[in-house]
């Protein structure tokens, strides 16, 4: 692979480190500024629904800069904006500072995706995609984990200046390896009401939500959830996180390797499938080593499906990549604050033994709708 695109899989390990601070840190979080933990949650739902809002329309804000500056200052955002947090005195003032975080995510994740056309082969496409997301999958087995553990035992402070120094690091990386002048082309008006209309493609971007949605629903709360349920410390929950990650990550590399071979719809499928089976049998994991066993089907779809989701876009119309990768981050990011806040309203109404079922319901629908998706792909493909 070339040198550039691992700093982009690092930004995209920093990007994923700092999304999921917060489930890692919930705990803290909300005895640290007094607040329930379903309120906490709010931190989730709220930035993903910034994210969700503004990955389409950075997408066309920022159509004619230059990747090199965009992509490094983006995490330049990310790091200043982690430290700030850091200073928060109550929960109502973190609440806005973390929603402005989340903009350098929506801006990083979509756009470095979808220059990755201009620094490969056509041929090495796919495989390239994947590979930059990697960063997501390190960050569950990396990122998180530490995160979970520094908030655990320094405060959450803490998880969120380390979160902050490491952003700023990639933003340099980024800025030393990324060539100049990558500039995808400015998309259209008529692009977008191309990709609006396309039903394949929306479609899938519908599958993007429903999955993001269903596992979000139980993964906000997981830290919470874990010590409920199980009474974990934060070295176990440190533990619990790592072992997810590294299947995460080994879901990703097995993606990447065999993506080409399978075909992306059925990528896709497989990743949603192997989630929905970690869901439905979720109740047998009543130690901490049938938890670890019981998450596995999960960890493995859980970032693999999204490379491949991205992968398939890319395949049914590479001229509209920008557009579409950048609704389908959008998606992503609803789902996650449609699942966050709906399991916090389930928290709060006792429902903390049921986000399994509510999660389970979701992948359904998106495996479903994933199959009528493939059905429209043949007519949209360029």
């Amino acid at each position: 692979m070339p040198a550039v695109l691992w700093s982009l899989l690092f930004g995209n390990f920093m990007i994923g480190s700092g999304v999921m601070v917060v489930p890692g840190t919930l705990n803290e979080i909300s005895t640290s500024l007094d607040v329930p933990v379903a309120t906490a949650g709010h931190l989730i739902s709220a930035g993903a629904l910034l994210m969700c809002l503004g990955a389409p329309l950075l997408a066309a804000v920022v159509a004619g800069w230059d990747r090199r500056r965009l992509l490094a200052l983006s995490m330049v955002w990310y790091g200043a904006l982690h430290l700030a947090c850091t200073l928060a005195p109550s929960f109502a003032a973190l609440l806005p500072l973390r929603v402005l975080t989340m903009l350098a995510p929506a801006v990083f994740t979509p756009q470095a995706a979808a220059c990755v056309g201009l620094l490969v082969p056509p041929e090495d496409r796919g495989r390239a995609i994947t590979f930059i997301f990697l960063g997501w999958s390190v960050a569950s087995v990396l990122g998180m984990p530490i995160g979970a553990y520094v908030g655990g035992t320094l405060g959450w402070r803490s998880a969120f200046a380390l979160i902050g120094v490491l952003s700023l690091a990639s933003a340099f990386w980024v800025w030393r390896a990324m060539p100049d002048k990558v500039k995808p082309p400015a998309l259209s008006a008529a692009a977008w009401r191309e990709t609006l209309r396309s039903p394949a493609l929306m479609l899938c971007v519908l599958v993007t939500a429903l999955y993001s949605a269903g596992q979000f629903v139980l993964f906000s709360y997981i830290a919470p959830y874990y010590k409920q349920v199980l009474g974990t410390t934060p070295g176990q929950l440190g533990l619990l996180l790592t072992w997810f990650g590294a299947f995460g990550f080994i879901g990703n590399m097995l993606m990447s390797r065999h993506i080409d071979r399978l075909g992306a719809s059925r990528a896709v499928m497989i990743g949603i499938v192997a989630m929905a089976i970690s869901l439905l049998i979720w109740p047998l994991g009543t130690t901490l080593v049938l938890a670890a066993v019981v998450a596995i089907p999960w960890a493995l779809g859980c970032f693999s499906s999204n490379s491949a989701q991205q992968a398939r876009l890319v395949g049914i119309a590479a001229p509209l990549a920008a557009a579409s990768i950048a609704l389908n981050t959008s998606a992503m990011y609803a789902g996650q604050a449609i699942g966050a806040a709906s399991g916090g309203w389930m928290i709060a109404q006792g429902g903390m033994g049921l986000l399994h079922w509510a999660g389970f319901g979701g992948l359904l629908l998106a495996m479903a709708l994933s199959a009528w998706a493939t059905r429209f792909q043949g007519s949209h493909r360029t």
